[in-house]
């Protein structure tokens, strides 16, 4: 055994009453597994079943004090145990009752040979009760909740004996599902690698199990706050966009209220600009949050303790207010000299870590002294020592012939006042310590506000959106939004942005419900498979107010007058919960930094509402809802808010549709519709939905059904009194109307069949979206033309190559034709959409309702498939 550093006190005298005369309840697993092998802990996979863990009890948080085995009681069957006699389930996730008289924490059993899926342990939440030393399983399928429904981890309890959670059970979301008339299944994380966990809360008997976060990604380690909100790590991972990182966000206890609260511009704060995650919050005795700084994934189980104000910063260099944040403001490293990656320092390691809440500015943690290994050897150094751990200096940190040893955690009273450690748990060769607490009782949060469960249901809520026009406090209107908003100043069809689409994260199954081929994604699977939900007309001053389904997982695209997304995509998730109304002051880029998406921060809004009470918004004649109503306008008010007092909040459509409600006598030609009932191929709507748009009906777009479908239908015009076949694939296939093999007008084929690139795609849509090869006809058959590169046939001297005329030979090499279509969206596919507009080639040849079907397909990311039971099974 390796002696431990001068600054830990190893004696436990009884002169520290505080870390005497409390039990201690810790974690102690084993640090390699069964090959030998250390493996990574992985953030973005908190299902990981490592076994050998031990949750045990200490009387007193002392090296000398009385432990118990608590864990080890609920698994008595040797069939839990390896041929050496370890035990083999594993347990995570600590967390005591007000009272400090029971704890929470999640256990697992190892899997079943042979067994199916759904026999298969999961996580499942325990409860140990002190006083009486008994062990009971949260969910018990008497009661009928199957405790082996989901992956059950982090367990909290709420006042009231409710517990808060999170899982992969994803209730509610199972219910909208069979709401849409699909299969009740819990959804993949967007990296489709396992079930995604998602916030929930129950009775501390398993009962009224109730989902209240709907990311599409992993929601982790809630926990209760003294405001008597629910502080969170996210997991934002929409798109997979430059800013995906794990992120604090607040949720009330009823599920509404969800606010993003601090990280997305910091992920590179870590040591050295490592992309660091903000995970496992704690909540200190100041107010402010301490969470564990680390990489997604760590092979040492390290993190660096850190603090930050969250009520005066919502970025490391940014307060909410926009203004600079100098070095240390807003995060402050609990423990100095440490990292959050898994580099070594002369200072060790720290894994869990955790406040006495005792007003000593100490912290209970799991801590590793610093350790490398010899890994070369030279003649003055002997060969024994090659590999065994050594004490760290600064020198053999700094050489290459040292590498990092594995870690030797232990558990330790750390004095951030005065630097010191004082031993708790002796460290042991081969076994770490990664979650402690001490348990003893605290108060119950005085603004708690207790959950409605009976408020919960598959509802409405509601958006408003001060004016689209606003982004980050700017005005981004042509002339100013006061110009913009008056009818008489500006007309409908000069107003850049006309209508909001509210589009959903489509669930996507595992293998064992649904398994189908990379291939459905199409050419991008960044945007997943999505759907849309409807449309909405958008107010003159950019305003807008609508309906939309609760419970869902939701993003906003603003278009333009022919549905096409003006807006950058919306890459993180919304949700409403029914009955509740979210409002934000407009819109913002991706790569901005100005304070958004969080509640009080941020720059004023640029749309202040109606200067006047009573009257009638500048420029418009609204009659209001009957001839006897007057339309009443309040201070401050939108558009959008002042339309739904008068006539009732808008509710989401299937078609664009626009009236001119603003101004009487609406003039028609101001009129836009572009309805699905128009076209002549099949509808991505459901009959049921035709007519009526229900909380369960959605707009699903597959290339094959839908788009592919237009190519074929027959169109023709009047040329010089004679008519003109216009059906795309009279021009656009490699044979002609005899039959005959033809090379394609522009080298652009949207005939049927597989493509030879990839059979499970129709060839129209790898030649819309993906570079080919220009072709020519060659004794009637179509072949990759070539033509002479700029690089000479090399002889074996590596002279060139010449013909009989002593001409250079060059190495022949196809012609590219690139994509006329774009993933990014319709008004990145120019190249084609604008073939239809006026003066274009094909004007004319395809409707409106048809060119909107097409732009509103290119906008949701072009996927082959948004419906994964649609996608052939693999």
């Amino acid at each position: 055994m390796i002696s431990l550093p001068l600054i830990v006190a190893c004696s436990s005298d009884g002169t520290d009453p505080v870390v005497v005369d409390l039990p201690l309840a810790y974690i102690e697993r084993p640090l390699e597994n069964d090959e030998g092998e250390v493996e990574p802990d992985n953030a973005a996979e908190p299902q990981s079943f490592r076994p050998g863990a031990v949750l045990y009890l200490k009387q007193k948080a002392s090296l000398d004090a009385q432990t118990v085995d608590i864990s080890s009681a609920a698994f008595a069957d040797e069939s839990f145990l390896n041929d050496d006699g370890e035990l083999l389930y594993d347990v995570r996730d600590l967390s005591t009752s007000y009272d400090g008289k029971k704890l929470l924490f999640s256990m697992r059993a190892p899997e079943i040979e042979n067994a199916d899926e759904e026999d298969q342990p999961t996580w499942n939440i325990w409860e140990y009760n002190i006083e009486s030393s008994t062990l009971r399983r949260i969910f018990d399928s008497t009661l009928n909740v199957r405790a082996e429904d989901g992956h059950d981890i982090s367990p909290s309890y709420l006042p009231g004996d409710r517990i808060l959670f999170t899982s992969t059970r994803q209730t509610r979301a199972k219910a909208v599902l069979l709401n849409e008339g699909k299969t009740g299944y819990p959804a993949l994380d967007e990296e489709r690698n396992v079930h995604a966990f998602n916030l929930h809360i129950m009775d501390g008997d398993g009962q009224n199990i109730q989902q209240l976060t709907f990311n599409q990604s992993h929601d982790l380690d809630p926990i209760l706050l003294n405001n008597g909100k629910v502080l969170f790590s996210r997991w934002d991972n929409a798109g997979q966009t430059r800013n995906n990182g794990v992120n604090l966000y607040e949720i009330n206890p009823d599920g509404t209220g969800l606010n993003y609260l601090y990280g997305r511009h910091s992920h590179d704060s870590g040591e050295d600009g490592d992309q660091v995650q903000f995970l496992k919050p704690k909540e200190l005795e100041n107010g402010n949050i301490a969470v564990s700084l680390r990489t997604f994934e760590s092979a040492t189980f390290a993190a660096q303790p850190l603090e930050i104000n969250l009520d005066e910063f919502i970025d490391a260099d940014r307060a909410i207010d926009g203004s600079d944040a100098i070095e240390g403001q807003a995060q402050v490293a609990i423990i100095d000299g440490v990292t959050s990656s898994d580099e070594q320092t002369i200072n060790g390691q720290y894994g869990a870590f955790v406040p006495l809440y005792d007003g000593s500015n100490r912290y209970l943690v799991s801590w590793s002294l610093c350790r490398v290994a010899l890994i070369d050897i030279d003649a003055e150094t002997d060969g024994d020592q090659q590999g065994q751990p050594e004490y760290c200096t600064e020198e053999k940190l700094a050489s290459d012939t040292y590498e990092a040893a594995t870690p030797l955690y232990g558990l330790y009273v750390y004095d951030a006042s005065d630097k010191t450690l004082k031993v708790v748990a002796l460290p042991s060769e081969g076994n770490r310590y990664d979650q402690v607490m001490l348990v003893t009782s605290r108060p119950e949060p005085e603004d708690y506000v207790p959950v409605e469960l009976e408020n919960f249901g598959n509802g409405l809520g509601a958006i408003h959106i001060r004016s689209v026009y606003d982004f980050d406090g700017e005005d981004t209107s042509p002339a100013g939004l006061a110009a913009l908003a008056n009818p008489e100043v500006t007309e409908p069809s000069e107003r850049p942005q006309r209508f909001l689409r509210i589009e959903k994260a489509v669930s996507i199954p595992d293998e064992n419900v649904r398994d189908f081929d990379n291939s459905a994604f199409g050419r991008s699977r960044a945007q997943s498979m999505r759907e849309i939900l409807g449309y909405v007309p958008i107010e003159p001053d950019g305003s807008v107010m609508v309906t939309v389904p609760a419970n869902v997982a939701f993003a906003l695209s603003v278009l333009n007058e022919k549905g096409q997304r003006t807006s950058e995509r919306h890459q993180n998730w919304l949700q409403v919960a029914p009955g509740e109304l979210i409002e934000c002051n407009g819109c913002h880029t991706g790569a901005s930094e100005v304070p958004h998406g969080r509640n009080g921060a941020g720059p004023e809004p640029v749309n202040t509402g109606a200067e006047t009470v009573g009257l009638p918004f500048p420029g418009t004649s609204p009659a209001g809802p009957d001839e006897d109503t007057p339309f009443g306008v309040l201070m401050g008010e939108t558009m959008a808010q002042a339309y739904t007092e008068n006539y009732g909040i808008r509710n989401l459509s299937p078609d664009i549709t626009y009236t001119d409600e603003w101004v009487v006598p609406a003039d028609t030609d101001n009129d836009i519709s572009y309805a699905y009932e128009d076209l002549t191929t099949p509808m991505p709507i459901k009959e049921t939905c035709e007519g009526t748009w229900g909380l369960g009906c959605r707009i699903v777009v597959n290339y094959e059904t839908h788009i592919h479908s237009l190519w074929s239908v027959p169109r023709s015009r009047i040329v010089d009194e004679l008519e003109e076949d216009r059906t795309c694939t009279s021009c656009h296939s490699n044979v002609d109307s005899e039959g005959e093999t033809q090379v394609p007008v522009e080298q652009l084929d949207l005939s049927n069949g597989p493509s030879t690139d990839d059979p499970d795609h129709y060839k129209s849509y790898r030649e819309l979206l993906f570079n080919d090869n220009e072709v020519e006809l060659v004794e009637g058959i179509l072949i990759d033309r070539l033509v002479d590169s700029d690089q000479p046939v090399l002889d074996d001297e590596g002279e060139p190559l010449r013909d009989e005329f002593e001409n250079i030979i060059y190495v022949q090499e196809t012609v590219p034709v690139g994509p006329t279509m774009n993933t990014a969206g319709a008004l990145r596919s120019g190249e084609f959409l604008d073939l239809f507009e006026a003066g274009g080639s094909h004007e004319g040849d395809l409707t409106l309702s048809e060119l909107k079907l097409i732009s509103e397909w290119l906008d949701l990311g072009a996927q082959y498939f948004n419906d994964p039971f649609a996608a052939p099974i693999n």
